[in-house]
């Protein structure tokens, strides 16, 4: 985590303007109940519903820098990723707060540090303690039950089954499935996030196929490919 700006989290008082650069971030804003407080988020940022009517500042890699200054905000929240978009805001004054949150442990911690960054210290920690009850049910239950070769799909060329994207063993999803009981067919993958070929996919024979895709729509998808 690093907090950009030259000035302490809530050494003004907690952020009344926020802006958020990926969906990850707002909906923990929402869920901390901070909804009112966001005044900008990410393209991509569509949950909650009331996301949806937020100003957009850009993409996760692509934020426009233009745009989240006119929205005069006392905090950004960022996904760290290569833009070095911190530290332009901190050369402008703005606090910024950047996250890492590639695995469930980082995601808690994330959780904490928007929380103490606004204002929310308790429930963020109320908040995680709920989610780490149910992620500790989900366990229990899952172990119950047999593994299901699992493939997802985080990405592929709008409307087709060409340019796939899947998840490897060193993204934080490959958890996921493993907390739910689930076998990532592409476990053995050395990058997070894969492209896979639909011949390597039909080789693997994933019983269960979780489809982000094109935002998770499945627009192209015949019934023949849902068979395969």
């Amino acid at each position: 985590m690093a907090l950009a700006g030259g000035v302490a989290a809530g050494a003004s008082g907690p952020p009344t303007r926020i802006v958020s650069t990926a969906p990850s971030v707002t909906e923990m804003l929402f869920a901390l109940g901070l909804g009112d407080r966001v005044v900008g988020v990410s393209t991509f940022c569509n949950y909650p519903e009331q996301a949806k009517a937020i100003a957009k500042v850009g993409t996760f890699l692509r934020p426009d820098l233009e745009t989240i200054l006119a929205l005069k905000p006392h905090l950004v929240i960022l996904h760290n990723n290569p833009v070095p978009l911190a530290e332009r805001l901190e050369k402008l004054g703005v606090r910024a707060l950047e996250l890492e949150h590639d695995s469930v442990a980082g995601i808690f911690e994330a959780l904490h540090e928007v929380g103490a960054a606004t204002g929310r210290a308790g429930q963020a920690a109320a908040l995680a303690a709920g989610l780490d009850r149910r992620l500790k049910t989900l366990r229990e239950r899952a172990a119950k039950l047999p593994a299901r070769r699992i493939m997802f799909v985080v990405g592929r060329n709008p409307g087709s089954l060409d340019g796939i994207v899947a998840v490897g063993r060193a993204s934080y999803l490959n958890e996921i499935i493993e907390i739910a009981g689930g076998q990532n067919i592409f476990r053995d993958s050395v990058a997070p996030y894969p492209s896979v070929s639909l011949e390597e996919i039909l080789a693997r024979n994933p019983e269960v196929i979780v489809d982000m895709g094109d935002m998770a729509q499945t627009v192209g998808v015949t019934d023949d490919h849902k068979r395969m």
